[in-house]
């Protein structure tokens, strides 16, 4: 997929110099095998996830700003069963053989799309940084919200994803890393 992407936006892979930013659409072993064929990393800031379970991810030429979103072909393990021998090990190894060698018509569905966000806020500027008003954490990458004139994290502008627990962990936790429970 993430060599088809390339071909389709015309740039080398690996890629070395940030241009190709790509996000992934599920976890796991598929978001692995795009960093590695694409040279895009969570790390280098240039591999995104946005989980919606689904075998499919979007590459962006961050300076043409063209997007191409490519899924998996709704038919693809069923068409690739033409492609391998009743021989093989497994029917996972049989899958490996046909993936190899189908066309990419057959494996991928490729469309053009258009990113619903600005793709200068996604990129943000790295340098950048802010404490939250409400519990003090640093914040950077521009990922700050302003609510009444207050530069607040996400999670203390209402977007978190966790809620603070009164569990203790004393008893498993070192005294230095547990920390004073913000509220």
């Amino acid at each position: 997929m993430g060599m088809l992407a390339a071909k389709l936006l015309s740039l080398p892979l690996p890629q070395t110099n940030k241009r190709l930013l790509t996000i992934v659409e599920t976890d796991g072993c598929f978001a692995d095998g795009i960093a590695v064929s694409t040279g895009c990393e969570l790390g280098h800031r240039t591999l995104r996830l946005i989980d919606f379970g689904k075998v499919a991810a979007t590459f962006i030429d961050t300076a043409e700003e063209r997007a191409i979103r490519i899924a998996a072909h709704p038919d693809s393990r069923s068409r690739a069963t033409a492609y391998y021998e009743s021989a093989e090990k497994s029917r996972w190894h049989g899958y490996l053989h046909a993936y190899q060698i189908m066309p990419d018509s057959a494996l991928f569905v490729a469309q053009p799309v258009h990113l619903q966000f600005s793709l200068d806020m996604l990129i943000s500027k790295p340098t950048h940084r802010v404490v939250c008003s409400a519990c003090g954490e640093e914040i950077i990458n521009q990922r700050e919200v302003i609510i009444e004139d207050q530069v607040l994290c996400r999670g203390c502008g209402g977007q978190a994803y966790y809620t603070w627990s009164d569990q203790a962990f004393s008893d498993t936790l070192p005294a230095a890393v547990i920390g004073e429970v913000i509220s």
